[in-house]
């Protein structure tokens, strides 16, 4: 049984917005690579990264890429770190429309790994290297870990309400056919009746991956972005 509408978006929307979130560092700039130095370039900042063979240990990136990521993130935030105002401005310029906030409140969680208010680099390579290199099963827990936001191990209806929620306030007019009120509901309880296979309430990520590792859309999907940088 595959996904369709905003079930499937809310598995893959994710992966595609945070391609975004990179092309807003400029990483996708021509010649970019070209003008990276060999070592993290000294500047004063509040937070510097671990060294590159350390990070290199804990990501799928090589010490090349790590610089151009490096070189991009240092651009957008100068300090060192991102905090979630900066997650929010990016996001509400992809989407005027609508109103973006509470959904990049929800992906900043995911990324602030450490719950101390602020991505630093090494939370954004290493979350990144997840969602760009990692296992199908590697991409589906961390997109589970996103929409469970209680981190209780189970995704409820009340938290996935929250996300269609975000969703649909996210897209704005562009929502097609027209919202209706009861919408993000319906999509709920598509998602369950799906997802949730022994009928408990809650979907665990053993049910999400084994749901989501069947549907031909999402795994398709999931390749696209594989060989982004």
């Amino acid at each position: 049984m595959e996904f369709d509408g905003l079930e499937m978006i809310a598995v893959l929307v994710v992966l595609a917005l945070f391609v975004k979130v990179l092309e807003q560092f400029g990483l996708f700039e021509p010649g970019f690579e070209d003008s990276i130095e060999d070592e993290f370039e000294p500047s004063t900042v509040c937070h510097r990264p671990e060294g590159l063979e350390q990070l290199q240990g804990q990501t799928k990136f090589t010490k090349k890429e790590l610089q151009v990521l490096y070189r991009g993130f240092k651009t957008e935030c100068p300090s060192g770190v991102v905090n979630e105002e900066t997650f929010k401005q990016i996001y509400s310029q992809f989407f005027p429309q609508g109103d973006s906030s509470m959904y990049a409140h929800f992906l900043f969680n995911a990324f602030d790994t450490d719950h101390n208010g602020s991505v630093s680099f090494e939370n954004f390579v290493t979350g990144l290297s997840v969602i760009l290199r990692g296992t199908i099963d590697d991409k589906l827990s961390w997109a589970f870990n996103l929409y469970d936001l209680n981190k209780d191990g189970c995704i409820t209806r009340e938290e996935m309400l929250d996300i269609m929620k975000s969703i649909y306030d996210m897209m704005g007019k562009y929502t097609y056919p027209t919202v209706r009120e009861e919408s993000p509901q319906e999509h709920v309880e598509t998602f369950f009746q799906k997802m949730d296979k022994n009928r408990d309430g809650v979907v665990t990520i053993e049910e999400f991956i084994e749901t989501c590792q069947k549907d031909e859309n999402i795994m398709k999907s999931m390749q696209l972005f594989e060989n982004v940088i």
